[in-house]
């Protein structure tokens, strides 16, 4: 295991990280944590009876969209800091943001059930890494997802200088 490569999930160890989807830093957000396992990265989290969609018992595809989209795109990330052999918390810091998202729907996913994510590296060029996923819900895959990540410079994440 290399320096990087601790028990500490992905989403805590970006400063600043007020994602919805994973920041730790959003009270009221999701905050699903990722790991590395290997050469894939896993992510377990539960779903709240309150993220159904129109069935009670199954759970809403945005919801199903945003965690595959956290969960890989934080993955980019750890994966950039692995390549660099650098701590995640070090600076500069690193930050991607989503360039393409495709989510197949393969089976309701319950929402009494934990889930278990999976993504591993297709692709690594330049500022470009492709990643797929597998979202896992009482033994059957209930979702794929392919992602395009795309690393952006660290003042990307400053209000002012990214023009917003």
């Amino acid at each position: 295991m290399t320096p990087q490569e601790t028990h500490v999930a992905f989403q805590d160890q970006i400063p600043g990280n007020h994602c919805w989807g994973c920041g730790p830093l959003n009270e009221h957000g999701l905050q699903i944590k990722s790991y590395w396992d290997g050469a894939q990265s896993v992510c377990r989290w539960q779903p709240w009876d309150w993220f159904a969609a129109g069935p009670e018992h199954i759970l809403n595809g945005g919801i199903i969209a945003t965690i595959i989209d956290c969960h890989c795109v934080c993955t980019a990330i750890a994966n950039h800091y692995r390549e660099e052999g650098r701590e995640m918390t070090s600076e500069p810091g690193i930050w991607c943001v989503t360039g393409g998202l495709d989510v197949g729907y393969l089976a309701p996913t319950p929402l009494d059930q934990p889930l278990e994510l999976r993504a591993q590296i297709e692709e690594r060029k330049g500022k470009k890494t492709v990643l797929t996923c597998s979202l896992v819900s009482d033994g059957e895959e209930r979702a794929r997802g392919r992602l395009v990540a795309i690393r952006v410079p660290p003042e990307w994440r400053k209000r002012d200088e990214a023009g917003m």
